[in-house]
């Protein structure tokens, strides 16, 4: 009676089953391929980055980018406004109430805390904008708080007895000393953070202090 030939192997049943990749919702695929621009933008800028090397870190194909943005540009202005948004609400909710100078330190701080929590996100913004029209740009944003500043301003000018009429100026003046150092800082990091909120403020405020009501060139050029 011949044998039945029994297979001491595992059967196919037996077998350990391969996990299968959970498949991601748009919203979670969208916000994936968001957070991987965002980095390679901020790395390498606009014009190093492809759609291409995108699809590969997100382990996807190109047109699924397309899909979501329509394409680079598309992808890149939802990033940058996201980033414009963050600072800006940052910087308006630090001017809510206080004293002027108290505003200042307060604004500064809301600029230097996005600058160190949102690294990335202020590299991208003070690059130049390939999607300027859509997105607006850097400057667009400093003036956008420039105008915010303005009314403080204002308001001080008045107490003062200057005319108030100069307040925009003043406050370009202030919100893009801030700035440019915030640039600056970006990649030095030193003085600490408040230290740096202090001497911006010190220059701002006592600037502001000795301000005179018409000031006079002293040079031999005067236009």
């Amino acid at each position: 009676m011949g044998g039945v030939a029994i297979d001491g192997g595992n059967s196919s049943s037996d077998k350990p089953r391969r996990g299968r990749r959970v498949r991601m919702t748009g919203a979670e695929r969208r916000q994936q391929l968001l957070d991987i621009g965002r980095t390679l933008f901020a790395e390498k800028g606009f014009e190093g980055t492809s759609v291409e090397e995108i699809a590969a870190k997100a382990g996807v194909s190109k047109p699924v980018v397309y899909e979501h943005f329509g394409g680079k540009e598309g992808l890149y202005a939802v990033v940058v406004d996201r980033e414009m948004r963050q600072l800006l609400d940052g910087v308006t909710g630090a001017l809510t109430a206080g004293h002027p100078r108290e505003l200042l330190e307060q604004a500064a701080f809301a600029l230097l805390d996005y600058i160190e929590s949102y690294t990335d996100g202020f590299r991208i913004l003070v690059r130049d904008s390939p999607v300027a029209q859509s997105t607006g740009t850097f400057a667009s944003l400093i003036s956008d708080i420039a105008t915010q500043v303005e009314d403080i301003l204002g308001l001080e000018f008045k107490a003062r007895g200057f005319d108030p009429k100069l307040a925009p100026l003043y406050a370009q003046a202030l919100v893009g000393m801030v700035a440019l150092t915030g640039q600056w800082w970006l990649d030095v990091r030193r003085p600490k953070k408040a230290e740096v909120a202090a001497h911006l403020v010190n220059l701002a405020w006592h600037g502001l202090d000795g301000l005179e009501s018409k000031p006079q060139l002293v040079g031999r050029r005067k236009s």
